[in-house]
């Protein structure tokens, strides 16, 4: 018989009793989690929180009086656990993940289209990892490397790199990552000399939220990709869910490509495609940065890479919600540099001076 105490413990927040049987039901097709409440609101799920901590919340994003934003808000102010977020795919559900991840939720699931609540089965082997996932997560270090956390001193690049003049910056990241790429990409100056190419694993709608809330936020511009849209300085191109991105030269420009072609380690996009394409075409005079994510994406990629020559940047296990896709690159030697996510930015001007 199973023990108990090493189930997953989590409590389902949605407004509809419907719906919280339904996700509660799915939660528990895993024998390793273990539903132990349903709320309908804030207050409730407040009240479960105190009485017996859950290892994992789900959260409806939509609910009538207190939504689950305001929801989130409480949780992370006063009891910080990780929360994967339960969203629409409306522009609307789009807009208020993005400020459910800025504010900490873990990860987030969408609901299928369709009247029927039912269709949440289709998502369900989706949900159930997720929750595992961020059973996992160090959310309370979300809140440790913030714009006040203090810059500690970063050495000075490990390899001689004063005779190579640097193309491109690549980055890969997936869970933890639109509050990482956040912290990394709005500390870059204007006059920031590389293009940036980011997979950063969302479905079709979100890529787009995400790209405007970052540009928003930002002395570069940054824009969602697009087929043939050229790669220039001054510019972050994030990859669009759905498409894998690629790169390829037109004349004397590089430019971006697209691509339906079926995911790599079950993800579209795929850093390994991006960073696989960039190595091919342009070599290793590239940076290439891997923040918190879960699972492998981008090992193969940077492997290449920097067989080329790269200088590759990993996120550190302090800061990471998930040390996945960085432990991987880590793991595997491939690391030039280690650093916190609140030293990232400054590390990232620093390799080229």
């Amino acid at each position: 018989m199973m023990d108990r105490a090493k189930k997953i413990r989590v409590l389902v927040v949605d407004d509809s009793a419907f719906m919280r049987k339904v996700i509660g039901d799915i939660i528990s097709e895993d024998p390793m989690l273990e539903v132990i409440g349903r709320a309908r609101n804030g207050k409730e799920a407040m009240e479960a929180i105190r009485s017996d901590p859950p290892d994992v919340i789900t959260l409806d994003i939509e609910m009538p009086g207190a939504s689950g934003i305001e929801v989130l808000k409480e949780i992370m102010e006063h009891k910080p656990i990780p929360v994967v977020m339960v969203s629409s795919l409306t522009k609307e559900g789009a807009n208020e993940t993005m400020q459910a991840l800025d504010l900490g939720a873990v990860d987030f699931v969408t609901k299928p289209s369709g009247t029927i609540s039912l269709n949440m089965e289709t998502v369900g082997g989706e949900l159930r990892k997720k929750v595992a996932a961020a059973s996992r997560a160090s959310v309370h270090r979300t809140f440790q490397t913030g714009a006040d956390s203090p810059v500690r001193d970063i050495p000075s690049p490990h390899r001689d790199l004063q005779r190579r003049r640097m193309e491109l910056l690549v980055v890969a990241s997936s869970t933890g990552g639109p509050m990482a790429l956040q912290q990394v990409i709005t500390k870059l100056p204007r006059d920031y000399p590389l293009p940036v190419l980011i997979v950063q694993h969302m479905p079709p709608g979100f890529t787009t939220s995400f790209a405007t809330r970052l540009n928003e936020r930002s002395q570069l511009t940054v824009i969602e990709g697009c087929d043939g849209m050229p790669v220039r300085k001054g510019t972050v191109i994030i990859a669009p869910g759905g498409y894998h991105m690629l790169v390829e030269k037109k004349g004397a420009e590089l430019v971006c490509k697209l691509a339906e072609t079926p995911p790599v380690r079950s993800v579209r996009p795929s850093a390994d495609v991006l960073f696989t394409s960039v190595a091919e075409v342009v070599g290793g005079n590239v940076i290439a940065l891997v923040l918190t994510g879960m699972g492998k994406d981008g090992l193969d990629g940077t492997k290449l890479l920097k067989s080329k020559g790269a200088y590759v940047i990993a996120e550190s296990k302090e800061t990471c919600v998930i040390f996945g896709m960085p432990g991987a690159v880590i793991g595997a030697g491939l690391s030039d540099e280690v650093l916190p996510l609140y030293s990232i930015a400054s590390g990232l001007e620093r390799v080229l001076k």
